[in-house]
């Protein structure tokens, strides 16, 4: 699977540019799927834990300070933008989940400094994370 994982990876930028299209043009409900905002806002919430998660399983091969603040951080992050996702507008929300996907890809960044992943997975996670997070803008701009 580590040959794939790009392709995958990309793959899962999708429905973030699916949904900027709808929202650009003014598509605001999908047939079967419901609302564009519920759509994008829930697997935006899905992903940004997905990416934390990988954090955690990370932390368990490690025995240095990362061992303990990457399951943090992980839990700290899933469970603040599922609150972001329940308690804020929409609007808001998307800004929360931009500056999450920031933070994650910080924290990739420095683990890629640190010798804990490789090259080619962090240029995966950073141009995956621009396109994400220009999807999320755009989206906030026209939603």
């Amino acid at each position: 699977m580590k040959k794939y994982y790009p392709v995958l990876t990309y793959a899962g930028t999708l429905p973030f540019t699916f949904c900027t299209l709808c929202f650009i043009f003014n598509i605001q409900t999908l047939p079967l799927l419901g609302q564009v905002n519920q759509i994008l806002g829930t697997y935006s919430v899905i992903i940004s834990s997905f990416i934390a998660g990988s954090h955690w399983g990370i932390h368990l091969n490690l025995s240095n300070k990362w061992e303990v603040y990457l399951p943090i951080f992980s839990n700290i992050n899933a469970i603040f933008i599922w609150i972001s996702f329940i308690i804020f507008p929409f609007k808001v929300m998307l800004l929360i989940l931009v500056f999450s996907f920031l933070a994650l890809w910080l924290i990739d960044q420095r683990l890629f400094k640190k010798d804990v992943i490789s090259r080619k997975y962090f240029h995966t996670r950073s141009l995956v994370t621009l396109i994400v997070t220009i999807n999320l803008i755009i989206s906030g701009i026209y939603a």
